[in-house]
């Protein structure tokens, strides 16, 4: 079954040259142009992944990720900002944008992006990014790939799909430093030129979920000036 995608932009010239490129590439589209048709139509089209506007009439974008975020952790988000829009781009990926992309932009890479979005889901749901796609234990995690779901003292864990890779490589590179730079070719499958705040926002969220007390985490240690190491209680 093909996967269906919902575009939110009230530019009808965005919305079209998005549409086209993406149809192209055999994806289904489903379209809305403000932030309440946007709500309504991920609870009717039930899409694989939006992409979405911060500057929306009706609900601005920022509100529609924090709602679809609330309602639906599974769901992939790539969200659409100006360049002018700096506080707005960290603000959504702190509201739960699994991924960002600056107007103007090329639709071949959006496109790109897109297809990248659901390679790395599939990859993760097959175990790729872990040697097996047996579960393993961390201190008090639990964390099965094959099942996509992450334990804490036998509770689930509710994470977004970025999230929940950004975790998985982290435990799979269990006791080495690893850059953001790293971070970001390996959980994100591309370059950001430099821009690593991404990587910073997402085991931010990470760390809250994960931890006990994410001021003092026990498992995503910081390494200043290089990166993060994921270790487990007994190393700490």
């Amino acid at each position: 079954m093909d996967k269906k995608v919902l575009v939110v932009d009230d530019e009808p010239s965005i919305v079209k040259l998005v549409q086209f490129n993406l149809e192209k590439e055999g994806y289904q589209v489903v379209v809305a142009t403000d932030g309440q048709r946007a709500l309504s139509k991920v609870k009717q089209e039930k899409p694989d992944l939006v992409v979405l506007d911060l500057m929306l009439p009706e609900v601005d974008g920022l509100e529609v990720c924090k709602q679809l975020r609330r309602e639906n952790r599974q769901l992939p988000i790539l969200m659409l900002t100006a360049k002018t829009e700096e506080f707005d781009k960290v603000l959504g990926l702190e509201l739960g944008a699994d991924d960002y992309m600056t107007k103007p932009f090329s639709p071949r890479e959006l496109v790109a992006r897109v297809k990248t979005i659901f390679r790395r889901m599939e990859a993760v749901r097959e175990g790729a990014v872990h040697e097996s796609n047996k579960e393993f234990r961390v201190g008090e995690l639990v964390i099965d790939p094959e099942g996509y779901e992450v334990l804490r003292n036998g509770e689930i864990v509710d994470l977004t799909p970025k999230e929940f890779e950004l975790l998985i490589y982290l435990a799979n590179h269990r006791g080495r430093v690893l850059s953001r730079d790293q971070l970001l070719n390996a959980v994100w499958d591309y370059d950001y030129i430099g821009d690593t705040r991404i990587v910073d926002v997402h085991v931010s969220h990470l760390r809250e979920k994960v931890e006990v007390d994410s001021r003092n985490p026990v498992y995503i240690k910081t390494v200043r000036g290089i990166g993060y190491k994921f270790e487990g209680p007994k190393e700490a």
